[in-house]
């Protein structure tokens, strides 16, 4: 099993819930973390709670992802910080339920934005920081919306469109980047339970029963399985399915 220790990881949409228990997680496996997300003082946040825990703050970058201006400037902040990048979670996504009323254009081109233009310019900006490492991996979380044939459920069409497309995202870039020592992953979450690794619920959780709800530690834990697997395989596909939020509930 590879180590994660000291591994530098960029992570999208880290400012809370998921991307922020991957951050918080990270770092207690020796990991430096670059977080990124829209929202300062949610950044500082995690940072602090990294700092608490492992005496070594996360930098903070702001970005949003739906606007290319805002992606180009977060990459010149992160080359400027790190050279090398060993890791880059594509976490980052904006959320839109199904209504039976339209959805207005900045929520449309917001979702396909943050989930494609903005992860792909941003993988595509780090592919020279990502090329210095010497186990450079991309993770894509996606959904198990974006899976073939995947009922709606509650997601609204643009979400549901936009998590098919980062499927191919993180499948195009498996292609591109055959050859290179950089693996392309993808964990696709069913429904969660928004639980941090701050509360005392994360402890629990491996004693849950099926028909029980899935959670973020679920990913986390299933993420990082794939980060340390040896170099020459490649987790392309983890799908983490629950009988409660899953495909077929």
């Amino acid at each position: 099993m590879m180590e994660l220790n000291s591994a530098v990881v960029v992570v999208t949409g880290a400012g809370r819930g998921l991307g922020a228990a991957l951050a918080i997680s990270l770092a207690d496996l020796g990991c430096k973390l670059i977080l990124c997300g829209r929202n300062a003082e949610a950044l500082a946040q995690v940072s602090a709670a990294i700092e608490t825990r492992t005496g070594q703050a996360a930098d903070c970058v702001v970005v949003d992802l739906a606007s290319s201006e805002s992606v180009k400037a977060a990459l010149a902040e992160i080359h400027v910080r790190q050279p090398r990048v060993d890791i880059l979670i594509n976490n980052g996504a904006m959320w839109l339920e199904a209504s039976e009323q339209p959805h207005s254009a900045a929520e449309v081109t917001g979702v396909i934005d943050a989930a494609l233009t903005g992860t792909f310019l941003l993988t595509q900006g780090l592919m020279p920081a990502l090329k210095a490492s010497q186990r450079p991996d991309i993770v894509t979380i996606g959904s198990i919306s974006g899976l073939p044939n995947a009922p709606l459920h509650s997601v609204s069409l643009p979400f549901y469109a936009a998590k098919h497309g980062q499927l191919a995202l993180a499948d195009g870039l498996r292609q591109v980047l055959k050859g290179t020592p950089v693996r392309s992953l993808c964990v696709h979450p069913p429904y969660l339970e928004d639980i941090s690794p701050l509360d005392p619920a994360w402890q629990q959780v491996p004693a849950r029963q099926k028909g029980e709800q899935g959670t973020n530690r679920d990913v986390v834990e299933a993420v990082v399985f794939a980060l340390t697997r040896p170099r020459h395989i490649s987790l392309s596909s983890i799908v983490i399915d629950t009988d409660s939020g899953g495909l077929f509930d």
